[in-house]
């Protein structure tokens, strides 16, 4: 399966968009890579640029991006509102789909290594990726900001990852790390009352509800005045209501550009002394911060959340406990709302998750999964929600040829072209083969008698897709491997020199076509497996359907095998010729095996 890495390099830069352009321009020459997002913002003075790609090209484009960057932006002029420490101030890699953070930590450690080499940048490692436990946070490493990093690069314990340890004026610094997927999640609910939304946010977010100890109350503010009231909650016309001081002074100071704290010291009062200090007992999820709003164009409450980490605290987790709470408080959870992007293993987990309490099976389609999860997190509620644009890593058939309907594809094997030919026919067959197992899986789950194998029946079915999927890619690759050899053979053959080029370029193609039908016979080998897997269990209804999933599947092999036979005989390389050979030898003797067991199994029901 494809690896996508996303990354998020947050450039000191926001006000002069021809040089973000540059950026983007230079990040975008590395071939692969999709920009998703520029944000630009004046008065930060600094742009967030997200884009994907997989690990390699992630990390070359990343570091195109900073390379530009050095050269366009001059840190000795630069002025903006958000910390900062470098021309390129932050570079995170992401993992989405099919990646480990292991994987994303090396990419951060291999990117950051050569910018400090060859950019002469000093660069520190943060989150995943930190060299200490010091160095995770990314506000430490970044505490001086720009102006403190001539000092900090002196001190022993401040010294880089990567690249110089003397101070490099024009681009200063640059943080590069490895983190998790951040999803903006919005709960809407049946109310436009805000403290129901902030409540519930309470019980939801990491840091949950102040204790009420003593005098602890909750500050809350009217009008031009900060009440300290022994009040449990403040009446609905309060403007806001903040679980500390320091969380009503923020709000206060970027409501009216005043320091609350300096304004009750100045009549000779102590907030903290009058009120005491707030304790926090714990939320339900780690890695989840909260608070409840009104949005006017939805005239409704919503709780606005950021989850730092869905694989500890999954969204549909999430969902359910804002359910509850609310059901509680006598309100409703209406829906919710994705803002930006969400990975398509969290969607994917979501789907598996109702499908369960649903009783179904999870190995199903991939744009029934994300129907599932959609409909049963209500993501259309106040908007329309399209997988396509809102799924990041979500897999897809590109294929020209698997794109096509079926009698088109069949109509485009028939016409006086070499390709497609027998392995794209081949990976269809297998293709076929492992819809039928997964089919009868699925079917399976539902029915009375098989309540004791749901667990296996999943495990089938979720197999079941992957190997079918990987079987419809190959319909195209086996075109395009093909391709490469009819390239080749049309390259200039004049000289000896252009001859040699040639000849050398047909072999890797003869080589590329031959290695793309040896994946398709062990692919269609694990369509077998699927439907032995499946005849095991299966009731006398199924079995028709499972013998002819294990024929489709069988043919699919033997045709694929002999696409790399033909291939093979025009391999120089007796070595890779002789490997093949081998490979192929003990894929289809599984073949043969797995096909004379289910056919043991289905003529017993027959």
């Amino acid at each position: 399966m494809n690896q996508l890495v996303e990354c998020v390099p947050n450039f000191s830069e926001g006000r002069d968009s021809k040089k973000i352009k540059e950026i983007t321009d230079a990040i975008e020459s590395v071939s692969g890579t999709k920009i998703l997002d520029v944000d630009m913002g004046a008065d930060t003075n600094r742009t967030v640029v997200t884009f994907v790609g997989s690990p390699e090209i992630v990390s070359k484009a990343a570091f195109q991006g900073i390379k530009k960057a050095s050269e366009i932006i001059d840190m000795r002029k630069h002025k903006g509102a958000h910390p900062r420490m470098g021309a390129t101030d932050v570079c995170p890699f992401i993992p989405v789909s099919n990646i480990s953070m292991d994987e994303c930590v090396a990419i951060a450690k291999k990117t950051g290594e050569k910018v400090g080499k060859e950019l002469n940048i000093s660069i520190y490692l943060y989150e995943n990726a930190a060299s200490n436990e010091e160095r995770k946070n990314l506000s430490t490493v970044r505490s001086g900001e720009y102006e403190g990093l001539m000092k900090k690069l002196k001190e022993e314990i401040w010294k880089p990852d990567y690249g110089p340890t003397k101070f490099n004026e024009k681009s200063g610094a640059t943080a590069i790390g490895a983190r998790e997927f951040l999803i903006a999640y919005n709960i809407n609910l049946n109310t436009n009352d805000r403290t129901y939304a902030n409540e519930i946010a309470y019980e939801l977010r990491e840091r949950g509800r102040w204790k009420r100890k003593g005098n602890i109350e909750p500050f809350y503010y009217k009008g031009d005045v900060v009440y300290f009231e022994e009040k449990t909650y403040p009446d609905g016309n309060s403007d806001f209501v903040a679980s500390s001081f320091e969380e009503l002074a923020d709000y206060y100071y970027k409501k009216y550009g005043k320091n609350l704290r300096e304004r009750y010291e100045g009549i000779g009062l102590d907030p903290d002394d009058l009120v005491g200090k707030p304790v926090y007992k714990d939320g339900k999820f780690t890695n989840v911060k909260g608070l409840g709003w009104v949005i006017p164009e939805y005239n409704r409450a919503q709780i606005s959340m950021n989850l730092t980490n869905y694989k500890i605290a999954p969204i549909h987790d999430i969902f359910d406990a804002a359910c509850e709470e609310a059901e509680k408080r006598g309100i409703k959870v209406t829906g919710s709302e994705i803002v930006g992007l969400i990975p398509y293993d969290a969607m994917k987990s979501a789907a598996e998750h109702y499908l369960s309490k649903m009783h179904k099976s999870p190995g199903l389609p991939v744009p029934d999964l994300m129907n599932v999860a959609a409909q049963s997190l209500g993501l259309s509620d106040v908007g329309d929600f399209n997988p396509e644009d809102k799924v990041l890593g979500m897999p897809k058939t590109n294929g020209e040829l698997a794109n096509r309907i079926t009698f088109d594809f069949v109509d485009e094997v028939s016409r006086d072209s070499p390709a497609p030919g027998g392995g794209s026919v081949a990976a269809l067959s297998g293709a076929l083969g492992a819809a039928l197992g997964t089919m009868v899986a699925n079917l399976s789950t539902s029915k009375a008698g098989f309540e004791d194998k749901k667990e296996k029946l999943a495990e089938i079915s979720k197999k079941g897709q992957i190997t079918k999927d990987k079987l419809i890619k190959a319909i195209d690759e086996d075109t395009t491997a093909f391709d490469k050899v009819i390239k080749a053979m049309r390259m200039p053959k004049d000289t000896e020199k252009e001859n040699k080029i040639r000849g050398k370029e047909m072999q890797k193609g003869y080589q590329s076509a031959t290695l793309v039908p040896l994946k398709t016979v062990e692919d269609c080998r694990n369509a077998l497996q699927i439907c032995l897997d499946i005849s095991e269990i299966m009731d006398e209804g199924m079995a028709s359907d499972v013998g002819s999933g294990a024929l489709m599947a069988n043919a699919g092999a033997i045709s694929a095998a002999y696409n790399v036979r033909i291939n093979i005989k025009s391999i120089t390389d007796n070595q890779f010729s002789n490997n093949t050979e081998k490979k192929l030898a003990e894929l289809l003797s599984d073949c043969e095996k797995l096909l004379g067991k289910i056919s043991i199994n289905v003529e017993e029901c027959l």
